[in-house]
């Protein structure tokens, strides 16, 4: 028995492996190819998982705010009465969902306002995956941005968007390059 699954294994291994090869042919000759590499933290792996969730159809989501709640990382408020409390949303698509979360979390590793981001939720209290999820929010409407205006991720531009606005996370991102680093 044991050996026959080894066997179906090694064949669905192969299948495997010759789909990934096609999808990376895919993703390596898409249009909107250089505007999720971009992405700081989005990788091989999850640069494809991106452009599958946006897809190419410009007119699919009319504002960041569309992909927030289809994807997940939107909360829900739920008003009972005189109570009030607030949840993720489990309506949406796994796939989606978890592709959002795990580049969130990735982009933390790469991008200094990410981590900046995730450092200040936490130390307000927040527990890890509220946080990822909140960093996600945030992701998703500069994805949209550059998205709809087809245009690679800068995030020199972004951080002197931040400190134009008068952003707090502008002075954390300042603290965390000149403060040393954390092993």
């Amino acid at each position: 028995m044991v050996e026959i699954l080894v066997e179906q294994l090694r064949v669905l291994r192969a299948g495997i492996e010759r789909v990934e090869h096609q999808l990376a042919d895919v993703f390596a000759t898409h249009p909107d190819r250089a505007i999720f590499q971009s992405f700081p933290g989005a990788g091989k792996a999850l640069a494809p998982r991106l452009l599958a969730a946006w897809g190419s159809d410009r007119q699919r989501f009319q504002d960041a705010a569309n992909m927030q709640r289809f994807a997940g990382p939107a909360p829900v408020t739920v008003r009972s009465g005189k109570s009030k409390w607030v949840h993720r949303r489990y309506a949406c698509p796994t796939f989606v969902c978890q592709t959002f979360h795990e580049f969130a979390a990735q982009s933390r590793l790469k991008s200094p306002w990410a981590k900046a981001y995730y450092q200040q939720m936490r130390s307000k209290g927040a527990d890890h995956h509220p946080t990822v999820r909140a960093l996600a929010f945030k992701w998703i409407r500069i994805m949209f941005r550059c998205w709809q205006d087809r245009t690679p991720y800068d995030e020199t531009r972004y951080q002197q968007a931040l400190a134009r606005w008068g952003s707090p996370l502008s002075k954390s991102v300042g603290q965390l390059a000149t403060s040393p680093a954390r092993g």
